[in-house]
């Protein structure tokens, strides 16, 4: 039976490992983005969460973005002036603003996701029926491990 140092050195041993492959693929992805994409990732995680969620505030978007307020509103209006969100009067709170998708930041968002899901798809295709089966098994552990606390 192993001892907790053990497994302790293993589980960081297995953190830096995770940490570095995951990271290495993200930035695989971001490499495999259309080269006309004019919008920063983080652009495209807010058509995403917009997408996810449907309409938001921007302190809703910020707060799950994890950015300050104000730095939410700079990317929302360069992104509503690039016609890929539009705003409109929140029906309770005068005060808000709700944010949605608009036809064009949906187009963008899904042909980006289709260009790079199509990438990994090909790369998939190249491992082992065995490696993609445990692929498909990690994959909702990996999305816990990205889940918020």
């Amino acid at each position: 039976m192993p001892t907790l140092e053990k497994v302790t050195r293993t589980d960081a041993g297995l953190a830096s490992e995770l940490r570095l492959s995951v990271m290495r693929l993200r930035r695989r992805l971001v490499a495999e983005r259309h080269p006309d994409n004019e919008l920063s990732m983080n652009a495209m995680a807010v058509l995403g969460a917009l997408h996810r969620h449907g309409e938001l505030t921007i302190g809703e978007l910020a707060t799950r973005e994890r950015v300050k307020a104000p730095s939410m509103t700079r990317t929302v209006n360069w992104l509503e002036d690039g016609g890929h969100v539009a705003r409109r009067p929140h029906e309770t709170d005068g005060r808000q603003v709700l944010v949605a998708l608009s036809d064009r930041g949906r187009e963008t968002l899904l042909a980006d996701r289709r260009r790079r899901d199509e990438w990994l798809a090909r790369r998939l295709r190249d491992l082992t029926p065995a490696d993609r089966d445990l692929l498909r098994r990690a994959a909702p552990i990996l999305e816990r491990l990205a889940q918020e606390d």
